[in-house]
C-alpha cells in the first residue's frame, strides 16, 4: 500500500536548495539533481552492457537510486563535505536514523522494500557494479552543475578546493567506460547537456505555484511512482525497469518542443497527434545521433506512444495491450511489457499532486484549481491493473 506521506515527502526534494551558499539559478534543486543522477546511471550501465557486455542489475539500481534519494530528503540541506565526513564517521548510526524516520512509511510497501534498504545500508558490497554507478552518477550530476555554479563564481573562497574535490571523485571512476566517453565531451556528453536543460523548463509556466517543479524533476517524480505500483503489482524484473525508465524518459521530446500544456494540445483537432509526429521527428533528427544505434529502439519504445501499454511478442513485434491484461498473461520478462496505462496515470497524479501542494502552501489561482477538480473527476472511481487510484487521489483532494 502507498502511503500519502510516503508521496509528499518525495516532493520535500523540490524544496531542498542546493549551492545555496554560492550564487547559482533558481532551478538547483535536490529533486533536479536526483533526476539527473538516474538519467547519468541509465547511460552509464547502459555503456556496461554494451561496449563491455557487463551484466548489469537494473533492479539494485533502480532500488539504491530511490533508497538513495529518500537518505537524502531525510538529512536535508547538510552540505557535502560535512555530509560526507559524518557519513564516514557516523554513517551506521546515520543510516540508522534514516531508517526509523523512514519505518512508517516504507513498511506498508510491496516487495519488502523495508528490508532492502536495511540490506542496502548496512549487508550491501559498496564495490558492486550498480553501487559504483550509482556514485559515479551522483559526482557526474553534482559536476554538470558545479560546472554552471563555477563560472558564476570566479574568485569565492573554497571554490577551487570544490573543484579538485569533484575532479578527485570523478578519476576514483575512470574504470567505468562510461566516465571515460563523458570525460571527452562528445555526443554522449551533449546528449546529458541537452537532457540537463529540463532542469531549466519550469512545469505550470501560467501559474504561480509552490513548490516549483521543472520537467525534469516531474520526471524523477513520474519514475518513482511507477516503480512503486509496479511493486505493488509485483511485476516482473523487465516490467519493473521499463515502468520506471519510461516514466524517467516520457518527457524527454520536451527538451526540444518544451511543455505544451494539455488543454492547449486539446484545443485542436489533431493537434496532439501533429504535436506527437513533431517530437517523433525530432527525436530522430536531434537526439539519436547522440546516442549509440543500439539504443535507439529502446528510447523509442519508452518515448513513442509512451502511454500505451505494450509488450513485444513473440515475433518480435510491439503489440498494444491493456494493463489488465499484462497482469493476467505478460508479466514476464520475455514479453518486454510496459504499462502506459500505469505511467499516464503516475503523470496525472504528480500533476494532481502539484496542484494540491501548492494550494496547501497558500498560492492558489484558478488553473490550480480547476486542474485539481477535473484530475479527480477523471480519477476517483478509476482503477488500472488493480491498482485503485480513486483512494490515491483521494489523498490530495483540494
Amino acid at each position: 500500500m502507498i502511503r500519502k506521506e510516503l508521496l509528499e515527502l518525495l516532493f520535500d526534494a523540490a524544496s531542498i536548495q542546493r549551492w545555496n551558499d554560492h550564487i547559482r539559478p533558481e532551478q538547483f534543486t535536490e529533486l533536479d539533481k536526483q533526476a539527473h543522477k538516474m538519467i547519468f546511471a541509465y547511460v552509464l550501465g547502459k555503456i556496461e552492457e554494451t561496449d563491455r557486455k557487463a551484466k548489469v542489475d537494473w533492479s539494485a539500481i533502480i532500488e539504491g537510486g530511490l533508497i538513495e534519494l529518500l537518505h537524502r530528503i531525510v538529512l536535508t540541506d547538510i552540505k557535502p563535505p560535512l555530509f560526507h565526513k559524518l557519513m564516514s564517521e557516523k554513517g551506521e548510526q546515520l543510516n540508522a536514523f534514516v531508517i526509523k524516520r523512514l519505518t512508517d512509511v516504507i513498511a506498508p510497501l510491496q516487495g519488502n522494500f523495508l528490508q532492502k534498504m536495511e540490506r542496502y545500508f548496512f549487508e550491501s558490497d559498496p564495490s558492486s557494479l550498480e553501487r559504483k554507478i550509482l556514485r559515479a552518477a551522483h559526482y557526474l550530476a553534482t559536476n554538470w552543475e558545479f560546472k554552471i555554479i563555477y563560472r558564476l563564481n570566479v574568485g569565492l573562497y573554497g571554490l577551487e578546493e570544490t573543484k579538485a574535490d569533484i575532479e578527485n571523485q570523478l578519476e576514483e571512476h575512470y574504470d567505468l567506460a562510461g566516465v571515460q566517453k563523458l570525460a571527452m565531451g562528445k555526443k554522449t556528453g551533449n546528449f546529458m547537456d541537452l537532457v540537463g536543460q529540463l532542469r531549466f523548463q519550469q512545469r505550470w509556466a501560467q501559474s504561480p505555484r509552490l513548490p516549483k517543479t521543472s520537467v525534469m524533476g516531474h520526471m524523477l517524480i513520474v519514475a518513482v511512482l511507477s516503480y512503486l505500483c509496479s511493486m505493488e503489482l509485483e511485476a516482473c524484473c523487465k516490467r519493473i525497469y521499463n515502468n520506471f525508465f519510461g516514466g524517467l524518459f516520457h518527457d524527454l521530446p520536451e527538451v526540444l518542443t518544451r511543455d505544451i500544456v494539455s488543454p492547449v494540445k486539446r484545443s485542436v483537432e489533431g493537434l496532439e497527434q501533429i504535436i506527437q509526429e513533431i517530437e517523433r521527428r525530432q527525436l530522430e533528427e536531434r537526439i539519436f545521433p547522440l546516442l549509440p544505434l543500439s539504443w535507439h529502439s529502446e528510447i523509442t519504445y519508452f518515448t513513442e506512444n509512451e502511454f500505451a501499454s505494450k509488450i513485444i511478442d513473440e515475433e518480435g513485434k510491439i503489440r498494444f495491450v491493456t494493463s489488465d491484461e499484462i497482469n493476467r498473461r505478460y508479466n514476464r520478462d520475455k514479453y518486454n511489457p510496459l504499462d502506459g496505462e500505469l505511467i499516464k496515470a503516475c503523470d496525472q497524479l504528480a500533476a494532481y499532486m502539484e496542484t494540491f501542494l501548492s494550494i496547501s502552501h497558500g498560492v492558489y489561482s484558478s488553473h490550480l484549481a480547476e486542474a485539481n477538480r477535473q484530475l479527480y473527476e477523471a480519477y476517483k472511481n478509476k482503477t488500472i491493473a488493480g491498482i485503485d487510484f480513486g483512494q490515491i487521489f483521494s489523498y490530495f483532494k483540494v
